[in-house]
């Protein structure tokens, strides 16, 4: 009888860590597909709407000169009007006032590099549009950048963090990329929300490359593959999350990786760039594959234990060849095809962000 109660014990308990492990998995499913009524948001094209843009650039008070195509010179208009349609439903439309309802005395923060602040602008100039005459506050702090709306309780903070992993000036050494390092995730601790990007930052190299060396390991080293260095760094990241994060206070997005559109071949116009772009490519397809950063972030995030919705936007924005401030971009940046316009691409990156707060 007792080998029996044992047996039967050791039966329930492994039950019990199968059906825990099933939960993980099927979390790790709905956050890396994450859809609404069986709709992959994430498969569709894009469609003229007059309704279009969601906000006049001109009146929103947060957008720096390189985002600011109209005020730049750009002539033409369309790329403006462009809704991002999913094959099988239609996203949501950003509803300012319910975003403002659902976030009453929270925080939100996008932490990463100045494609974070390319949708960390858009946020703030959707949610202005909506509440045009309400005092706001701006303060610009070291990596930190808040707009805040007192009335509504509601902040909205860059924290600006190129490789989310530890980059330091060290004396006699220069500046090193701390790939295994995240001290600079205690500016990250207390959000209700936050929005993570990196890696076109990881890509650059010769006097442009940010560091001296790469710590990795414990070791010093002039350089590495950079997939390779990026994925150890956004492992880093995974960990962090793991260890920090409490699901149950704190939402976990991931941008995704944004598309750069410098060499007209990928999109069949083998000397074109973005310079001059009016439209997007027709369809639901890419005549390209999507970036390999894309599939390390897949990678990474599937074997997280902690939720984190990915957006995903990295198909729908190589659609938009049209949508980058190019020669537009005011100032010394002659030719910017990473960046995107605003009003533009990335209020649809918000409008997905929205999705996933107001699904049921």
């Amino acid at each position: 009888m007792q080998s029996f109660c044992y047996f039967l014990s050791l039966s329930l308990l492994f039950l019990l860590s199968w059906l825990q492990h099933s939960n993980a998995d099927v979390e790790h499913h709905d956050t890396m597909h994450p859809q609404l009524d069986g709709c992959d948001f994430f498969q569709g094209s894009w469609v003229v709407d007059d309704s279009y843009p969601l906000y006049d650039s001109s009146t929103c008070p947060f957008i720096k000169q390189g985002f600011d195509c109209q005020k730049n010179g750009r002539p033409d208009k369309l790329y403006l009007k462009y809704r991002w349609q999913p094959n099988a439903c239609t996203l949501p439309r950003f509803d300012g006032e319910d975003f403002l309802r659902r976030f009453k005395g929270k925080k939100i923060m996008f932490v990463g590099d100045s494609l974070s602040g390319n949708q960390w602008e858009s946020l703030t100039c959707m949610v202005h549009a909506a509440i045009p005459r309400a005092q706001f506050s701006k303060i610009f702090e070291g990596e930190l950048s808040t707009i805040s709306w007192p009335d509504y309780g509601i902040s909205i903070t860059l924290c600006q963090n190129e490789f989310l992993v530890d980059l330091v000036n060290e004396t006699n050494v220069g500046r090193v990329l701390k790939i295994d390092s995240i001290e600079g995730g205690k500016l990250w601790e207390g959000q209700d929300t936050l929005i993570f990007n990196t890696w076109h930052w990881w890509l650059h190299d010769g006097s442009l490359q940010p560091w001296e060396y790469i710590e990795i390991g414990g070791k010093l080293i002039k350089d590495m593959d950079r997939l390779a260095a990026f994925k150890r760094g956004l492992t880093t990241w995974s960990k962090w999350v793991e260890l920090n994060v409490n699901p149950a206070q704190t939402n976990v997005f991931y941008q995704g990786v944004s598309p750069f559109h410098k060499f007209g071949g990928e999109w069949n116009e083998k000397s074109a760039t973005c310079q001059g772009q009016t439209e997007p490519v027709k369809g639901s397809t890419y005549p390209t594959a999507l970036p390999a950063a894309v599939g390390v972030v897949k990678e990474v995030l599937s074997k997280m234990i902690k939720p984190v919705t990915l957006l995903d936007i990295t198909l729908l924005s190589q659609l938009r060849k049209d949508g980058h401030p190019s020669i537009y971009a005011g100032g010394d940046q002659s030719h910017d095809c990473s960046h995107w316009c605003l009003a533009g691409v990335p209020d649809t990156w918000n409008q997905l962000f929205y999705a996933f707060v107001v699904r049921p």
